[in-house]
């Protein structure tokens, strides 16, 4: 079974180019080398080097690789790089729940996705659809990988309601040092399926809430691409499972 789910998590084939910079980074990447140079002009070497190694740290992070999304109407991809660290079936979070065109009170399974430092932070739509609902939730920046992350750390929640109706939930979470989540959506925008939508700075989680009857189709501890990696094919109800490799 392993076999099956290294196949569908994604080989980055548009990786291999140069990534861009989102410029969400380069501001800051400015700044750091701007204040480098001004230290190396005052023959400040002990400040201007980190400051220097410091501005090729954020560019790294912020960078902005582009993807190759698989085909397929039924597919549910990654919305984020990271590690697969929790697949559990759990009530939606009240602001997913919604009266009208939420995930409802019924449990659904649940993909949380980490991403470290060294992972590219631009997340993206796991699938093609209509921004419903987006809700905003301040809170705290305990570590995100812990359970409690998802109810107490600053989050983000979106909606996204498929052509034919199916309604996905996503939360964006913000982790120890993560402190700001920036969305590029809006309610009413219609993405496409791994389109940019969003990114949290400096360390983060991502967790998918996958529409009844559909089951992971990824295991706990597999590496994940944003915008590649088959998390999920709706109406297969086939769990897989197995040790990843």
């Amino acid at each position: 079974m392993a076999g099956d789910v290294m196949d569908n998590r994604g080989r980055g084939e548009a990786r291999s180019a140069i990534p861009s910079i989102h410029p969400e980074g380069r501001k800051y990447a400015l700044i750091c080398f701007g204040l480098s140079l001004i230290a190396a002009v005052l023959a400040w070497e002990t400040i201007a080097w980190p400051l220097a190694f410091l501005s090729l740290c954020i560019l790294a992070f912020f960078r902005d690789p582009e993807r190759v999304v698989p085909r397929g109407d039924n597919l549910l991809v990654s919305p984020a790089d990271g590690t697969v660290t929790q697949i559990a079936e759990v009530e939606p979070p009240l602001e997913l729940r919604g009266e009208d065109g939420g995930l409802g009170r019924a449990p659904v399974t649940r993909i949380s996705i980490y991403l470290s430092l060294f992972d590219v932070h631009i997340n993206r739509s796991p699938c093609a659809g209509t921004i419903v609902a987006m809700n905003y939730m301040p809170g705290k920046f305990v570590n995100a990988e812990l359970d409690k992350a998802s109810d107490e750390n600053e989050r983000q929640h979106l909606l996204i309601m498929r052509g034919d109706g199916v309604v996905v939930g996503m939360t964006q979470i913000a982790g120890l040092v993560s402190r700001r989540i920036v969305p590029f959506v809006k309610p009413g925008d219609i993405v496409a399926a791994g389109q940019r939508i969003g990114l949290i700075r400096f360390g983060s989680r991502v967790d998918l809430y996958l529409p009844a009857g559909t089951s992971p189709q990824v295991l706990m501890g597999q590496r994940v691409i944003a915008g590649e990696t088959v998390l999920g094919r709706l109406g297969e109800t086939v769990t897989l499972e197995g040790v990843q490799q």
